[in-house]
C-alpha cells in the first residue's frame, strides 16, 4: 500500500496538502495555497520531484 495527499482548507481560507505514509504519519505539510488548483498544482510538482536524485550533503565534497 503506498502513501497519499490530504487536501485540506486551513484557517486562512487557503488550501494545505499532507503527504502521509499508508500508517498515516505525516511526511511533510505544504505550504498554504491561496486556491484549491494551485495546491493541487503543488501537489504534482511534489510528486514529479520525488523522483529525483539524492544529494547527501553529510559528506565532504
Amino acid at each position: 500500500m503506498s502513501g497519499k495527499y490530504e487536501l485540506t482548507a486551513d484557517r486562512s481560507g487557503g488550501y494545505v496538502f499532507k503527504l502521509k505514509t499508508h500508517s498515516g504519519e505525516v511526511l511533510m505539510t505544504s505550504e498554504s495555497y491561496q486556491t484549491k488548483a494551485a495546491a493541487l498544482k503543488g501537489i504534482e510538482v511534489v510528486k514529479a520531484d520525488a523522483k529525483g536524485r539524492v544529494v547527501d550533503l553529510t559528506e565532504p565534497q
